[in-house]
């Protein structure tokens, strides 16, 4: 390969990752042609790109881009993939999912990854990236958190209407 068209892979490899905020990288080596492309489609579905990179071009790749992902350049060995997402779980979800799906299956395994401006460092970290919660997720939370007592107001507004007037006709029966 010439310099001319390495310089245009890391040029394209910076723009996607500049392009997504979160970061994961992946061991997907091994897998059979079918296990392969069943995680692409997967990937596709969960929206997640997914690609295979040369570690040399995506070191550069990552200094070009002006974040500083020094942390996860010691992962980058051997068999690497990139997987890119706008939602902070979803790859991490897609690996565990994927695993548990395919009997057998020992890969992808999580090398690292860049999530919510954090690194994370090795295998033992995917349930927990599994566990953060996306945007979505914790805004859902927050409207929920503050309804609750909106609504308990209401049903206590309701259930003492139900009281009194249960009362009343108590007392009413009482008089007769």
């Amino acid at each position: 390969m010439r310099k001319e068209q390495k310089d245009q892979l890391i040029d394209s490899l910076c723009e996607e990752i500049k392009a997504y905020p979160h970061l994961y990288i992946a061991d997907i080596g091994g897998l059979d042609s079918v296990l392969t492309s069943k995680l692409r489609r997967a990937a596709f579905r969960k929206e997640v790109k997914l690609e295979v990179v040369k570690n040399t071009l995506l070191i550069k790749a990552m200094e070009k881009s002006g974040m500083d992902y020094s942390p996860l350049f010691p992962v980058i060995k051997g068999e690497t993939s990139i997987m890119l997402s706008n939602i902070n779980n979803a790859p991490a979800k897609l690996i565990k999912d994927f695993r548990a799906n395919e009997k057998g299956a020992q890969k992808p395994v999580l090398k690292g990854a860049y999530v919510e401006e954090c690194f994370y460092i090795g295998a033992e970290n995917l349930d927990a990236l599994v566990n953060i919660k996306s945007k979505n997720e914790l805004i859902a939370d927050v409207v929920a958190l503050l309804q609750s007592p909106a609504k308990n107001v209401i049903s206590q507004l309701q259930s003492a209407g139900n009281t009194i007037t249960g009362v009343l006709k108590t007392l009413e029966e009482k008089a007769e």
